[in-house]
């Protein structure tokens, strides 16, 4: 699922954005796990899409994926995201 910056689901009142590259092995975690456990969020890929690469980098301060951001702020570490998921969205 792809879009625009504005695009975003609301989870328990909460707007999430997963920004993350497809090559990237802790991307590939938490999208396995979205997949079984059926969540659907908007995702910004950073290679295709440079406004999304620069916005990555203008909100969260660098470049590290995946990035969730939760209500505009940067989550970090496959682990971490995986973990808000399981406890917010699953």
């Amino acid at each position: 699922m792809q879009g625009n910056a504005i695009e975003s689901r609301m989870t328990q009142e909460r707007e999430l954005v997963l920004y993350y590259k497809p090559t990237c092995p802790f991307c590939r975690k938490v999208l396995d796990f979205m997949n079984e456990d059926g969540i659907e969020l908007p995702m910004r890929d950073i290679v295709a899409d440079e406004d999304a690469r620069q916005t990555l980098i203008d909100v969260g301060g660098k470049q590290q994926v995946p990035c969730l951001f939760i209500d505009g702020e940067p989550l970090y570490e496959s682990n971490d995201i995986i973990q808000y998921l399981r406890d917010n969205c699953a």
